[in-house]
């Protein structure tokens, strides 16, 4: 009866070495693969924020510009009224 608990330790032993082997190997690759997905959603991540803060300023120049006219346009027109009431008396 020994000699099979032995037999049987002896096997167990083997497999949970194994599996730690395999296991440890496993982790590694996955690590490895994670740490390129990371670099590559950060590459991703990089470019999409640059194309976004690209497009965020092309908006804020068209608003300034915008703005501007209407800013022209309004103290043009009261002007011309102040110099029209100016010039009436």
């Amino acid at each position: 009866m020994d000699a099979l608990n032995n037999v049987d330790a002896a096997y167990r032993s083997e497999l949970r070495d194994t599996i730690e082997h395999h296991f440890s190997r496993f982790d590694a690759k996955l690590e490895q693969r994670l740490t390129t997905l990371r670099a590559e959603l950060d590459i991703k991540w990089t470019e999409r924020w640059t194309t976004l803060d690209a497009k965020f300023d092309r908006n804020l120049e068209r608003l300034k510009t915008e703005l501007l006219r209407w800013m022209f346009g309004f103290w043009v027109s009261t002007l011309i009224g102040l110099g029209a009431l100016f010039l009436r008396r």
